[in-house]
């Protein structure tokens, strides 16, 4: 998996690029707890080159979400796939996550 930020005044965008797996997970885990000590308000995980995620990857994106709602920040996944939506709809997570298929927050 290969992960690369960017950073605007009030939004920080982590583009991931590979498998979000098992392996992954624990570097993923890590960059977006990072993130999240940032405590900047608006924070887009970019999955458009995301051809797969395990349940140690939604799990990691989960915890994500839980440090970003402690601070009052908003987290969304941004250009969600025809291969990983499916994983989000079998988890029943759709409604969780503000999730994008499209690659912006507009």
């Amino acid at each position: 998996m290969k992960l690369q930020q960017s950073e605007e005044k009030d939004l920080i965008r982590v583009s991931l690029e590979g498998e979000v797996d098992m392996r992954s997970s624990p570097e993923l885990r890590d960059e977006l707890l990072a993130v999240a000590q940032k405590k900047i308000p608006q924070v887009a995980i970019d999955l458009q080159k995301v051809g797969y995620i395990d349940s140690s990857g939604i799990a990691t994106l989960i915890q994500c979400l839980k440090h970003v709602a402690q601070y009052g920040g908003k987290l969304t996944l941004v250009g969600v796939n025809d291969d990983i939506y499916p994983v989000f709809e079998l988890a029943h997570l759709q409604d969780v996550f503000d999730l994008r298929r499209e690659g912006t927050i507009d």
